[in-house]
């Protein structure tokens, strides 16, 4: 199949293809007259790493799904099975979710606090406000926010 075809097929743009396969995630095509062709396996692997993409996965926990759960035992380098796999990357990316929505939740408060407290003529009046309250101890880290301790 030329990329074209692939790319229709699974939804993507041709350049996504070329990207994944330039980063390592997809396989180097097979050439045909200078032109890419993928087999079947290329929509197999395609379609996991969007399944990974729509489950929040980032590109390199992707490249760590295919890739970087060997073990050693013994002197070689055994691989778990695909499911163990995706089992382990779930519940990692379910317990950073579960951080995610503690975060959001104290920054929900936080905001309806503000609406609800917020009668400011000025910026420097609401800088005040904050930090007298005792809301300038709370730091943004990432998208969350968390108390410094």
């Amino acid at each position: 199949m030329t990329i074209s075809d692939v790319a229709r097929k699974v939804g993507l743009q041709a350049s996504a293809i070329r990207y994944y396969e330039q980063i390592g995630l997809l396989p180097p095509a097979e050439r045909i007259s200078g032109q890419r062709r993928y087999d079947t396996t290329a929509i197999y692997r395609l379609s996991v790493i969007q399944h990974a993409r729509k489950l929040g996965f980032t590109l390199e926990e992707v490249r760590e799904l295919f890739f970087g759960f060997g073990f050693d035992t013994g002197g070689f380098r055994a691989v778990p099975r695909a499911s163990e796999r995706w089992r382990a990357m779930s519940a990692k990316k379910l317990a950073e979710l579960d951080t995610l929505v503690k975060e959001i939740g104290v920054m929900r408060r936080l905001l309806r606090r503000m609406i609800d407290r917020c009668h400011c003529e000025t910026l420097d009046q609401c800088g005040k406000g904050i930090f007298r309250s005792g809301m300038s101890s709370v730091k943004t880290q990432g998208v969350g926010l968390r108390r410094r301790r």
